[in-house]
């Protein structure tokens, strides 16, 4: 059996430890640096992964992530399938908000009713929610969900959303939320304060249901600068930081003060494209004027796809740390095919493309990306519009913090853009979900397919990936699915890329896959 599922599909409580005793809170014990800070404590405002991070200190989920992908019981301790669709869930008692007030069924079902209606989200909850039908109380500790189908893929969605508390919820304002005053969850910290740009402020809960946080308070501290999260580090400024770039990792490793952590990631870099509009924003003809967006023509995305030298990439940008990736799903995932073939670097073939596309002479394009997402981002987008020019398009680049860079894309003001996806679920199919799908908001299709990309055949691949009653039909599904996607190069992959944190002498880091940089994973060191 997979090891996603190895304990999803058991039932059984997890027993964890007890309560820590109280601790007044005084200056912060321990300090992140993180290079991008959340947009919101409003837990269901973004699905974005530095917007997971503080949530993840603040609340729960019903079925927890481990640091290896794996599912453990959280706020449901067992979950069994009364019916082919139906699945009933045990719910942990004891368990206060950190007003006080008890946990109940009905806090879950109010998320369920909130998560995919938040105004102005750039990033909704809702595919998270495509998997349950409707939901009941049975009683307070025990409700029952019917899915759309018999699959699992429902266990798989319930990491990804947050619980919150219908008391403190209802009627609340994401504001609300930001300011603390309805961010009340039930996770091993409380909410302080959050200041944008600056600092969030945690201190411990010390009637955490499970094993106590280790440290009375956190701060996480913005510091999108790559040079001043490592001079940071080295000052003792700070005692943990996340996305440690490239070119300091094997100076850190040499300090005796320092711990580097490297696993690898479940994001994959990539280039995404509007493909759904004649009138390409930020493209024009080399003399400015209007032309017709030369994006809708495969050939032309092909030809940008062949002019990448993605091994030049990795090793002068990334100092050898990624893999060239084929495909937004990475090669241990379910559903990864094996047999999407890596796109060379070829730039006379790609000229040659641009020819038969009606584009001899190139056009004119601006590329954009965030300067404090993913690893060297900003250069990565710098080299590739070097590429670009010499196939003959004239390129302007602009990067901006992803807190920026996110509204702009989300409004297709950018025709091509640097991103990055990741598959905590470790499945090949949330990233065809979520990237490839066409867009429909309601159902919860292709919520960051922010060029627009639409394929039919993928579409009902996809949603049958996600409906397949094992996990061998499923990947079959996902593989056939991205096998037509790709062949049509809705997107550029361009890379796998690794997660580097590094601390201070006397603290130990969790290192996590997803990505994932938070209080709770900080722990003093043995």
């Amino acid at each position: 059996m997979n090891r996603l599922f190895r304990t999803a599909l058991a039932v059984g409580a997890l027993v964890l430890g007890g309560l820590a005793a109280a601790s007044p809170l005084q200056a912060a014990e321990a300090r992140i640096g993180v290079r991008t800070e959340t947009s919101s404590i409003d837990p269901h405002f973004s699905y974005f992964g530095s917007n997971k991070n503080a949530a993840y200190d603040i609340f729960d989920t019903l079925i927890g992530r481990d640091k290896d992908l794996g599912l453990y019981p959280a706020l449901a301790t067992e979950w069994t399938k009364v019916e082919p669709t139906v699945w009933e869930f045990k719910l942990r008692a004891g368990v206060t908000w950190h007003d006080g007030q008890p946990f109940t069924a009905d806090d879950v079902l109010f998320t369920f009713g909130r998560a995919g209606n938040v105004p102005n989200s750039p990033a909704p909850a809702t595919q998270f929610l495509t998997q349950i039908v409707s939901a009941e109380k049975i009683d307070d500790l025990t409700l029952r969900i019917h899915a759309a189908s018999e699959s699992t893929q429902l266990l798989l969605d319930l990491p990804d959303l947050f619980i919150v508390s219908k008391h403190a919820g209802e009627g609340a304002t994401t504001e609300d939320y930001n300011s603390g005053k309805a961010a009340i969850g039930t996770g091993p910290y409380k909410f302080v304060s959050w200041t944008p740009g600056g600092t969030l402020s945690l201190v411990r809960n010390d009637s955490y249901w499970g094993t106590p946080a280790t440290f009375a308070s956190v701060d996480v501290i913005a510091i999108p600068n790559d040079a001043g999260r490592v001079a940071a580090i080295l000052a003792g400024d700070v005692d943990l930081i996340e996305a440690v770039p490239p070119d300091s990792v094997e100076r850190l490793k040499g300090d005796p003060n320092v711990t580097v952590w490297t696993v690898p990631d479940v994001y994959t870099g990539y280039l995404h494209m509007v493909t759904d509009r004649d009138d390409p924003p930020t493209i024009t003809a080399k003399d400015g004027s209007p032309i017709k967006n030369p994006l809708l023509n495969p050939k032309v995305r092909e030809a940008l796809a062949l002019a990448i030298d993605r091994d030049a990439i990795i090793s002068r940008l990334m100092f050898g740390l990624g893999q060239k990736a084929s495909q937004l799903a990475g090669p241990t995932m379910v559903g990864y095919n094996p047999d999407i073939p890596q796109t060379p670097y070829d730039p006379e073939k790609a000229k040659a493309l641009l020819a038969e596309a009606g584009y001899p002479d190139g056009f004119r394009m601006t590329i954009a990306a965030p300067n404090d997402r993913y690893v060297a981002s900003a250069q990565i987008a710098q080299a590739v519009a070097q590429m670009f020019e010499r196939i003959g398009i004239a390129m302007q680049v602009e990067t901006m913090p992803a807190n920026v860079f996110l509204p702009k894309i989300n409004e297709q003001e950018y025709s091509i853009f640097f991103m990055g996806i990741g598959s905590p679920q470790g499945t090949a199919w949330i990233s065809l979900r979520g990237v490839l799908m066409t867009y429909d908001k309601d159902k919860g299709y292709g919520l960051s397919n922010r060029g627009r990309y639409s394929n039919p055949e993928v579409d009902r691949l996809t949603v049958l990936a996600m409906n397949a009653p094992d996990l061998d039909t499923a990947a079959q599904y996902a593989r056939e699915a991205a096998t037509v996607a790709y062949s049509d190069f809705p997107v550029i992959p361009l890379h796998y890329q690794m997660n580097v944190w590094a601390g201070r002498a006397g603290f130990n880091y969790e290192a996590r896959q997803d990505q994932l940089t938070n209080g709770y994973n900080l722990h003093k060191a043995e």
